[in-house]
């Protein structure tokens, strides 16, 4: 099945977001983040009522440099009741050749991604 698309919601300076939803994810399908211009600005936020401990996982890409580098995913655990904020990204580390992030829970967890508008890093 395709992985559940999450649009990033933006941060702008000087400015305000009302805390977004998120988007709750299938485990056995993960969930994408269409490409990003510079992942450097992006990052997500994973929040876990599932009952029991879990981990995110942002896959690395498939391109060469993602593999070279020999770091991989990066797997972050997530406790019951918590969230964890995981970011910014290195691109020639985590994006795919769409451009995309990809993410896989463990536990049923809601996955919100933020942008940092206007930054360059």
């Amino acid at each position: 099945m395709a992985r559940a698309s999450i649009v990033p919601s933006a941060l702008v300076a000087n400015g305000s977001l009302t805390d977004p939803a998120g988007t709750a994810n299938v485990v056995a399908n993960g969930q994408t983040i269409a490409a990003q211009e510079v992942p450097a600005n992006l990052f997500i936020r994973a929040s876990n009522a599932s009952g029991g401990s879990g981990t995110v996982t942002i896959k690395a890409g498939s391109q060469p440099s993602a593999i070279s580098s020999g770091l991989g995913d990066l797997v972050v655990t997530v406790a019951t009741g918590a969230a964890a904020f995981v970011g910014p990204f290195d691109s020639s580390r985590f994006q795919q050749p769409d451009g995309s992030l990809n993410i896989d829970t463990s536990v049923v967890m809601t996955v919100t991604a933020f942008t940092l508008e206007g930054r360059r890093v």
